[in-house]
């Protein structure tokens, strides 16, 4: 489906979600003089906060998507599980940016893989999987015992997956994703994990911030230290392939490419995220242009923004009871803290980040 263009700057920014990607968004553009509408179901989100006017309502509310669509000039989406069929609605009133392709490569394992394979994007060795006996018939194709099996849609920070380490593993395995289809992806031996994040405007027009380097707890992001310490050739290649990918989904906004760097130096990818990204989150304090306000600036019709850094930086996520870093670092010259407003401390929950200055 095509979708109205963009004809002028956009003055007001609706943002679907309101996490505190959806918060940090709304707070670069606030600096650019561009009030931000959120829509989300949730009450009391960390976006509200700091947006000009929130609309709570289910993402299928056709009718509160209409008032949402009419009460801004543009709209973007700050996590990749929105429906897509929500995009599509509201492109009958104003633009959407990134459109659906982005998201619907994003929100499918299989449709990712495949479109990273087709333009040329090494990923890891996949398959699909409907049954148990699929795991099996893939694993005997590649005379493999072990793999790791996904879930197609919805897994994130771990959720979602299962490690099949012998083919004992597989009947478990297969049961406990509660799903009728997943992926089936060969164990990397990778030797690190890096990120790109990419921004494109409507003009055409990208760049690129430093690749990163990624370190995981329990499968959720806890550190990202910019740039990552590795060889120069190797981070190129990382840049050109998020470059690529941009150019050839066709991105107005920003999107990050996770990937891994193996033991034997190849880089292959392994996730898509069609915004604004985790292991960004340092540009805020670390860049003039950071990518919340490359993000706004590219889906609002303005120019991309010079995607440098001017101090090298590390991230620290905040997750669950690491909340209690934040009197650790108050005091410190080069600590910048984050905090999302989120009242309720949890496991695994996301409450805020510090970037150290280097």
């Amino acid at each position: 489906m095509s979708q109205k263009s963009l004809d002028k700057p956009a003055k007001i920014l609706g943002i679907l979600g309101g996490g505190q990607l959806g918060r940090m968004s709304a707070m670069a553009a606030a600096r650019l003089g561009i009030k931000t509408h959120i829509f989300c179901p949730e009450k009391e989100s960390p976006a509200s906060h700091v947006a000009a006017k929130t609309f709570e309502a289910a993402y299928d509310d056709k009718q509160a998507l209409k008032e949402f669509a009419k009460s801004v000039d543009v709209i973007s989406y700050e996590f990749e599980n929105i429906p897509v069929e929500t995009v599509r609605y509201l492109k009958k009133f104003k633009p959407v940016y990134p459109d659906e392709t982005l998201l619907e490569i994003a929100q499918h394992r299989w449709k990712e893989k495949q479109f990273l394979n087709d333009i040329g994007i090494p990923t890891a060795q996949w398959g699909k999987a409907k049954s148990a006996d699929d795991i099996q018939r893939v694993l005997d194709q590649w005379g493999a015992t072990s793999c790791i099996i996904k879930t197609t849609r919805f897994g994130y920070d771990g959720k979602g997956q299962a490690k099949i380490n012998s083919l004992d593993d597989i009947t478990s395995a297969w049961k406990s994703l509660k799903t009728d289809e997943a992926i089936i992806e060969s164990l990397v031996q990778f030797r690190y994990e890096i990120s790109v994040i990419v921004a494109r405007d409507l003009f055409g027009k990208v760049q690129s911030y430093v690749p990163v380097l990624n370190d995981h707890k329990n499968h959720i992001l806890a550190k990202t230290t910019a740039p990552a310490p590795l060889d120069d050739s190797l981070l190129k290649r990382a840049t050109q392939m998020a470059e690529k990918l941009a150019k050839r989904v066709g991105l107005v906004g920003v999107l990050g490419l996770e990937l891994f760097v193996t033991k034997d130096g190849q880089i292959i990818a392994n996730e898509i995220a069609p915004r604004t990204h985790n292991s960004g989150h340092w540009t805020i304090d670390a860049c003039s242009v950071s990518q919340f306000e490359n993000h706004v600036r590219c889906v609002c019709g303005l120019p991309v923004g010079k995607a440098v850094h001017h101090s090298d930086a590390v991230m620290i996520n905040l997750i669950g009871d690491d909340i209690a870093l934040v009197e650790k670092h108050q005091s410190k010259a080069n600590a910048n803290i984050h905090l999302y407003g989120k009242p309720d401390v949890r496991a695994g929950r996301k409450m805020g980040h510090i970037t150290i200055l280097k």
